[in-house]
């Protein structure tokens, strides 16, 4: 053994190692996960919904509850309003009907027996159409007046049943102890008024348009009346009081001639509408009947 190689080696010295210091690393952080980015946005998007909620509960705060109960209160009464209107609408449309302002007038409603056997008296007070049995044309009226003779209103005959200036009031003569309710018996003097104009049936010496007979006119009004709206009710039959759709004629006291009619047409201010005059004779041609109407119940008086 030699000497180099019988002397030891020293041993490698080895440098001792630095301390590294807690939380930090050299190593580089690995890149995000994927996933991370989604829940970013969903956090942003449900931070916008809540900015959004939260801008709303604001702005209700400041328009303040007055606002909010005016909204509340229409929407609770529109219905109401509605139909406040519909009610004053109909209340106007049954005044113009009322008052005849250009529309036709209401007419009366029309009263008739429930059993057709029954009997329906005619009493003082009850509003009737007079229908000519012959024509079946209806009593009529209206404020025209004729062109000739008195230059009263005149009164025709009128074929249409509906129409509401055929009624008549059945009134008693003036001071005589008819009563409304009353029955009518044969030979009574009644008088007929015109219910739309208030004019009295009236007759006179004037020659009628057509045929030159006893002219038929309206005449007077509620304070205004004179015997020459006097009519003798001449009944048929052997009832002694006068009953619907019982035949009768109408006699004028003063001139002694019967209301009367016929199928002679007026063919100007009234087309269509038939003479009604007064004849001296009985006739076929001048038998009436109570057709429809309003008719006043039967009063019994001790």
């Amino acid at each position: 053994m030699t000497a180099a190689s019988s002397r030891p080696r020293p041993s490698a010295a080895v440098a001792p190692s630095t301390p590294q210091p807690q939380g930090l690393s050299r190593r580089r952080n690995p890149p995000a996960n994927d996933q991370t980015q989604p829940r970013s946005e969903e956090a942003a998007t449900t931070s916008l919904a809540g900015a959004l909620a939260r801008e709303r509960i604001r702005r209700r705060g400041e328009a303040g509850p007055d606002e909010e109960e005016r909204v509340a209160f229409w929407q609770r009464t529109w219905f109401l309003a509605l139909l406040l209107v519909m009610t004053a609408a109909s209340f106007a449309l049954a005044l113009l009907l009322y008052l005849g302002l250009g529309l036709p007038e209401a007419a009366p409603a029309q009263s008739y027996a429930a059993d057709p056997e029954s009997v329906v008296e005619i009493t003082y007070g009850s509003v009737i159409k007079l229908m000519h049995e012959k024509t079946k044309f209806r009593l009529h009226s209206h404020d025209v007046p004729y062109g000739s003779g008195s230059g009263q209103q005149s009164v025709t005959g009128f074929p249409n049943v509906d129409d509401a200036n055929s009624y008549w009031i059945v009134r008693p003569q003036p001071d005589s102890l008819g009563k409304q309710g009353d029955p009518i018996t044969n030979g009574a003097i009644v008088r007929l008024q015109h219910m739309r104009t208030r004019k009295w049936l009236h007759s006179h010496l004037h020659a009628s348009p057509i045929t030159g007979n006893l002219e038929v006119s309206c005449f007077g009004g509620d304070n205004e009346s004179d015997t020459g709206d006097y009519w003798r009710l001449e009944m048929e039959g052997s009832s002694k009081t006068w009953q619907q759709d019982q035949r009768i004629r109408l006699r004028h006291v003063n001139t002694g001639g019967y209301l009367h009619s016929h199928d002679r047409k007026y063919t100007r201010i009234a087309a269509g509408q038939q003479e009604v005059c007064g004849v001296a004779d009985k006739r076929p041609d001048n038998v009436w009947l109570a057709a429809e109407g309003v008719y006043l119940p039967l009063i019994q008086r001790k």
